[in-house]
């Protein structure tokens, strides 16, 4: 048992402990708010990189409202469950061994205590904000005898982590001890038959009484199959609103995504705009600097030609003053 009175020791390695911790703080929490709750923690650990962190996460179950209950028993009165643990021990050793005077005292602590920790159970509930239901108060109580009953039950229950609630073994006395045998010297006379009469009314009697029997555990099998309905309705219905958040978050980021292609692309006409403007221009500046350049050629030209005339003119004219 890796837990007694509320206490777990560690095992695993380095990351075991984290892990550990996240579970119990997940089955110490209401189940409503239960699977949020836990895809939160999941994320986070998948975010760090802890795959198989955040797989054991994911998969803890939804406690119903009574197993929540008894956990949150546990978690919160370690030495009445130390004690309540201890008890149940002593109970399963008188039985085995018959003690009968051991097993008539054990039993009646047993009926006081059972019912004590119920109300323990159902208060602590209450002041969590979730009132126990009458079938939920007797689905604790039958966590609590088959505690008493079952050492594996025992086991499940100081873990702290119970997703369901728990049935005693049908074998173990219901609180009653076993008669002792009767001290007498010589044998025991026969017992005297009862009358035709009086026999068929105990037969009728203990027909109605095994009908009655029967009928409160089908409305008890009712009244749980009720609440694990109910919890995986509120499950369904908190996937549901994450998937709707999520959904909402995505939308929000098309949008913002949407409107910055575009004004991407608004940007994009504009600078495209801007590079037609340019070549438009600059074509002209070309076709203006050719121009500039003829001009300059031709003016060039007619330059030369016109120092040249100058040159014959101004030759001509100094040998006419020569012959003179």
């Amino acid at each position: 048992m890796q837990r007694k009175g509320g206490r777990r020791r560690e095992t695993g390695g380095p990351d075991a402990g984290g892990v550990e911790q996240v579970l119990d703080e997940l089955y110490g929490t209401p189940p409503s708010a239960f699977v949020p709750h836990r895809e939160e923690r999941a994320a986070a650990a998948r975010t760090a990189g802890r795959k198989e962190d955040a797989r054991r996460i994911h998969a803890a179950r939804r406690p119903t409202l009574a197993a929540w209950a008894a956990n949150l028993l546990t978690r919160s009165r370690p030495e009445e469950t130390r004690r309540f643990l201890e008890l149940g021990q002593a109970l399963r050793e008188a039985h085995r061994t018959l003690d009968a005077a051991g097993l008539k005292e054990l039993s009646a602590q047993r009926r006081r205590i059972v019912a004590a920790l119920s109300r323990q159970a159902a208060q602590l509930a209450g002041e969590a904000g979730h009132r126990l239901s009458q079938a939920a108060q007797r689905e604790v109580e039958s966590t609590l005898r088959a505690v008493l009953a079952d050492p594996d039950a025992a086991n499940q229950w100081a873990e702290g982590r119970l997703v369901a609630s728990l049935t005693p073994p049908s074998d173990f006395p219901s609180g009653t001890a076993p008669a002792e045998p009767a001290r007498t010297a010589g044998p025991e006379p026969a017992p005297r038959p009862k009358p035709p009469r009086t026999a068929a009314r105990t037969r009728a009697k203990d027909e109605l009484a095994e009908r009655r029997r029967r009928r409160r555990e089908e409305l008890e099998r009712a009244e749980r199959e009720a609440e694990r309905a109910a919890g995986q309705l509120r499950d369904a219905r908190a996937e549901q609103t994450g998937a709707q958040e999520s959904l909402h978050r995505a939308d929000d980021e098309l949008d913002r995504i949407r409107k910055t292609v575009a004004a991407a692309e608004g940007k994009l006409r504009e600078t495209r705009e801007d590079l037609d403007r340019a070549e438009r221009e600059r074509r002209v500046a070309r076709e203006r600097h050719r121009t500039a350049a003829d001009a300059v050629a031709g003016a060039e030209r007619e330059a030369r030609a016109s120092a040249r005339r100058l040159d014959r003119l101004a030759g001509r004219d100094g040998s006419y003053g020569s012959s003179d």
